[in-house]
Parts: C-alpha cells; structure tokens; sequence
C-alpha cells in the first residue's frame, strides 16, 4: 500500500487574498455594546467606527496583494504545507505589534510606539537575549507594503539600504485617509491577544485581524446564525438560503452546532450531543458532527457529510440522483487505506460542493441527513 499523501499544493498570492477577502464580514452593525475592559482605550462610538474603517482598510490590503503580492511573495517549490504564506504572518504580526503595543495619541490621530516585539530582540526571564520571531528585513519588507496601503510611518528610513532597528526610539503610526482606523486596530489588537481562544499550543498568527473579527469585543455572545450568514455572504442567494435552511432545520431537531474559524480552516459543524454526560468543547462537537459546512483553501465552500448508517435505508437512496448515489456509495475514509490513492481529506467525510449545483439535489441532501439523524436518534 502506497504512503504517499501527494504533494503539497499552494494558491498564489492573488488567490489568497481573494480568499480572504470573502472572509471580511460584509455587514457589521452600526450599534453593539463592548467588553468593558475597552473603555480606556476610547469611546464605543469610536472604536466601532474605527472597526469598520479598519474593515474598509483589509479590502484594499486584499485587492493590494491581489495586484502586487507577487513581488513581495513567491510560492516555495516545496511547501511545507498549503497556508505556507510567511509574509502574511509576518505583515499581521506587525499589525499586531503596532496595535497592542502603542499608545493613541490625545487627538486619535496617530499611534506612538517604542517597541515591535515581534521583530526585535528580548531578554527572557533568566537574562538571556532571545531572537525575535521575525528578521528585521521583513519588518522593512512589512513597513512598505503597508504604505502602498495607506500608512504612514514617520521615525524610520524605509529607503535606507540597511536600518538598525535598535536607532528607532519612537515611531509614530498614521493613517491619514481616516485617522479613526487607528482606533479600530488598537481595539482589534487587544481582542486578539487578549480574548481570542487559542485553537492550538503556539497558536500565535494573529488572524483574527486578518478576518476582522470584531466580534470578540462585544459584551454579549453572538448567536453562530449570525456567523454562519456572514460565512455564507459570498456565495449565490439561493445557495445560502438552501444552506440557512437546513441550518434552522437541524437546530430545530435538536442538533448543536459548533464554529471553529481560522483563517485558513472554516468549520460549523452539527452534531446530536443532548445524550453527552459532560459539556462539550466546540472541538469535541466537531468530532462527534454528523455534517458541516467547510470552508478551505483547497476546495472551496463545501458541504461535508460523515454518513455511517447508509446501510438502515439503501431503498431511500436508490431514490437519489445517479450522481448523488455514486457519491454515497463510495463512502469516506482514508484515501490511501481505502483506494490507494494520494491523501485528498477523504477522512472528512463525503464533500459536496457548496455552489448552484447543490441546490439540485438539495431535497435529497436533507432527505439523506434526516435518515442518518434519525438513525443516531434511535441508538
């Protein structure tokens, strides 16, 4: 039996940012309360506004790396993975520095910072000096790029040939096409790496200011309804409705569905875990789901089903498109294991493309989703 996972595929820069960008929340409310743990940083009217300025700014940073990514990104020839995309980690990392560790000048109109941590050196707890995560050419490399966006930097040569990173004792950050963007940052910069449930030991990317995922500032939780419609945003309107749906129609049976977001990695995964002796992680109700809608770099909006009791109603799916039936019958499952092939997910489960093909079928798709919970109904 073949070992071969296949190798690691990679979309361009252009492509990544058109990823992305369909991950920026289209609609953020004019109103919402904050975590009161904001008031220091300025009012709630303010930050709000300076969130969805802030939003505006990751469009024009996406259609950026969509026309000129390329220059400052070029594809490995052997990736170590498919979100292998360094300079989007280190450009965040910066945003992160510049929000987090600056003080909002009394006029909101630009950022003061004495330190990058991400980029300069620092002494850990036994006196020993400990590299940063980043080289200072990429900070350079950081600091350019987000003036082809809008910043402004003033305290630091972006021209010069070489910069001694240690000189700099003060920069000073503007944004002057809309100064309130600064407020946002710093508010976003803070959620991040103060409020953010890490998914992973390490998990240190900063991506939820990538997504703009003002959400974790507010006071009251958001229902994963309103998640899911700014997930679903892209994509046809008789695609989402199809899509909300079924997502009220299983809620309604009695499923939890839980949403696990990432940058690179979207899941909302419905499971029946009424029946659960103790309270379940979202990681737990993803491993327990029946099916979910997900979202990735390599193979776009899908909807993904883990079906394992087709055997209790094969008259039901003879009843299915010829398409859909194939499909179910080739089951899921390791890829290698089961038909010798390259690593494609298949463990996931069986993928269907969440586009205007589905809807088609989409009688059928619950039809065969009602069968499987009613199968784990009756266990």
């Amino acid at each position: 039996m073949s070992t071969y996972h296949g190798p690691v595929t990679q979309k361009t820069i252009s492509e990544i940012a058109k990823y992305i960008k369909n991950l920026i929340p289209a609609n953020i409310p004019e109103t919402y309360a904050l975590k009161p743990m904001f008031e220091n940083v300025a009012s709630e009217e303010d930050i709000r506004n300076g969130v969805i300025v802030f939003r505006d700014f990751l469009y024009l940073f996406c259609d950026r790396l969509i026309s000129d990514g390329h220059l400052y990104f070029k594809l490995k020839k052997n990736p170590r993975n498919a979100t292998d995309y360094p300079f989007l980690y280190n450009i965040t990392d910066l945003l992160s520095d510049i929000g987090y560790h600056s003080k909002l000048t009394e006029s909101g109109d630009s950022l003061l910072i004495t330190e990058i941590p991400s980029f300069t050196p620092s002494i850990d707890e036994k006196g020993n000096k400990k590299k940063p995560k980043n080289s200072v050419s990429k900070l350079i490399e950081c600091l350019r790029f987000l003036t082809l966006c809008g910043f402004v930097f003033t305290g630091i040569d972006l021209e010069a040939k070489r910069l001694n990173i240690s000189e700099v004792q003060l920069l000073e950050v503007s944004y002057p096409n809309a100064p309130i963007l600064l407020t946002g940052l710093k508010a976003m910069s803070i959620a991040d790496i103060e409020l953010r449930v890490k998914r992973y030991k390490n998990d240190n990317n900063h991506d939820n200011l990538l997504r703009c995922d003002y959400r974790l500032m507010k006071a009251e939780d958001t229902d994963v309804l309103d998640v899911l419609k700014d997930f679903l945003h892209p994509l046809p309107e008789k695609v989402q409705k199809f899509a909300l749906e079924l997502h009220r129609h299983y809620i309604d049976m009695g499923m939890t569905c839980a949403a696990i977001i990432s940058t690179f990695e979207i899941h909302f995964a419905y499971s029946y875990i009424k029946n659960s002796r103790r309270v379940l992680s979202s990681r737990d109700i993803y491993q327990r789901r029946i099916w979910e809608f997900a979202l990735s770099t390599r193979y776009g909006y899908c909807l993904v089903v883990r079906a394992k009791k087709t055997d209790k109603y094969v008259d039901v799916i003879e009843n299915f498109p010829l398409s859909l039936r194939e499909k179910i019958a080739k089951g899921y499952g390791c890829d290698r294991k089961l038909r010798n092939e390259p690593c494609q997910k298949g463990c996931e489960g069986i993928r269907l493309p969440l586009d205007n093909s589905i809807l088609s079928i989409s009688k059928d798709i619950e039809t065969w989703l009602d069968k499987e919970m009613l199968c784990k109904l009756r266990k």
